[in-house]
């Protein structure tokens, strides 16, 4: 292994050496390391430092049985080559040494045009770039390697992680970067770590906000919680219309106040599309999906179409009245996409009033305390929807800015059934609902302008001059 500047003389009369010895003898091999005369030093610092050698100078030549996994055994500079050449095979270089200034130019020169191709081929790459905020949270650690895996953005599309995190987290964010880099993910250009608030969200594609504020009613008021979420958002809101894309994709995830954050998000970054910001739902959905396949006794995957309404980590209501089965044991059987209104195969209606809906608070609590992988889950599947459209005709919760849609007033975050295409999502104003369901929309409503009402206050309270 032959290493040196690119510009060195000496390494040019040991390299031409060298190939002379490989292109005379069958089992000599070479493999060389040209270096910039700039990046010179501290390569050599660093691999003499990892295998405990000394050397001070230009060219560094070692030994390496490559077939046997040997470590590298250090012959020296280019005269200890030399030498190594004449003792073993009786050939020496006999290059003048205006020759050697002239190969060195051109090392150098050819070394350059290689570091510029390079360059060009890297900037051809433009991998996506995410940013996931408390990023020390569990859910960060099962999320990765779904982000990576190619089943969210696609097999040929790279992507970019930065971890966002307060510097009490940093020995997390570090561990959590070297065992992605370890894993050797295909898709996985490259992760890094962050603890500086100024450097979030730089050139940032999609941000996934996890920040979570813990919930003990007995020491805090409900607006002391609702100011927590402001002053998150009122940080990271500039922050995003400052460094991140015009187009950059908001998704608000966790434990609590995923409306709320959402919501503040836009009000605090008037610039941020508001069609660009959206609250994840679906832990809640696939939750209710597993625990009616249980009364069923069938694969959860064949429960489609329920849909969660309002507040999600609040009062929502889990709406059973679209809700479908596919690849049910029943009397009628059909093809694969035969579906079963699922009201009609429960016949224990009183199970559907009772167990079901007194069940949906202990199911937001089994929700909020996941360890991890069913709000990951829930994250990747909204981005995979997001990038390359939900299946035809399913219906998606998620939380949206609304502009009227099922008669709940303007202006709050409120889960409702939309479905994605072509890169944007769409409410499914088609949809018909009963007057129950309507009554309930509008209790839900009410919490939700209630919260913006406390949020807003807080705002003024801050800022009385200048809010809006």
């Amino acid at each position: 292994v032959f290493t040196g500047k690119a510009n060195c003389p000496d390494y040019a009369k040991a390299e031409l050496l060298a190939d002379y010895l490989q292109a005379n003898l069958p089992d000599f091999r070479v493999h060389k390391i040209a270096q910039h005369p700039d990046k010179w030093e501290q390569w050599l610092h660093d691999i003499c430092e990892m295998n405990g050698w000394e050397h001070r100078r230009s060219p560094i030549i070692w030994r390496e049985l490559l077939d046997r996994g040997s470590k590298g055994l250090l012959l020296g500079g280019v005269n200890d080559f030399l030498e190594y050449a004449q003792r073993y095979y009786g050939i020496t270089s006999v290059m003048l040494s205006e020759e050697m200034l002239d190969i060195a130019e051109e090392n150098l020169k050819a070394h350059i045009e290689i570091e510029k191709e390079e360059e060009e081929i890297k900037s051809l790459i433009k991998p996506l770039q995410i940013w996931i905020t408390s990023a020390s949270a569990s859910i960060c650690y099962q999320l990765i390697p779904l982000l990576a895996s190619g089943e969210v953005f696609g097999m040929t599309t790279e992507i970019s992680i930065h971890l966002l995190d307060t510097d009490q987290f940093k020995d997390v964010l570090c561990g959590i970067v070297m065992e992605a880099e370890d894993m050797a993910l295909p898709l996985l250009h490259s992760i890094s770590e962050h603890t500086e608030i100024d450097e979030a969200f730089i050139q940032a594609d999609i941000i996934i906000v996890l920040d979570d504020v813990l919930l003990n009613r007995e020491v805090q008021s409900l607006e002391n919680y609702i100011r927590e979420v402001s002053e998150i958002c009122q940080v990271y809101a500039p922050l995003i219309e400052k460094n991140a894309k015009s187009g950059v994709r908001v998704i608000s995830s966790g434990k609590t106040f995923l409306n709320l954050k959402a919501m503040m998000i836009m009000t605090y970054g008037q610039s941020i599309k508001p069609e660009n910001v959206i609250a994840v739902a679906t832990p809640w959905e696939t939750a209710a999906k597993a625990m009616l396949a249980r009364k069923l006794n069938m694969n959860a995957a064949g429960v489609k179409d329920i849909i969660v309404w309002g507040n999600i980590t609040g009062y929502n209501y889990i709406d059973l009245s679209h809700a479908k089965l596919y690849g049910y044991d029943s009397a009628i059987w059909g093809p694969a996409n035969f579906p079963r209104p699922l009201l009609n195969m429960i016949y224990d209606s009183k199970w559907i009033h009772s167990e079901f809906v007194s069940a949906q608070s202990s199911l937001s609590s089994r929700v909020c305390h996941c360890v991890g992988m069913l709000p990951a889950h829930a994250v990747a599947t909204v981005l995979r929807y997001w990038y390359h459209g939900s299946p035809p005709g399913e219906i998606v919760s998620v939380g949206i800015l609304t502009k009227g849609q099922f008669c709940v007033p303007e202006g709050i975050v409120f889960s409702m059934p939309v479905r994605f295409q072509n890169g944007n999502w769409e409410v499914m104003t088609e949809l018909e609902i009963n007057e129950t369901t309507q009554e309930v929309l509008g209790r839900l409503a009410h919490e939700l302008i209630q919260e913006k009402l406390v949020a807003l206050k807080e705002i003024k309270e801050m800022h009385p001059y200048g809010a809006d």
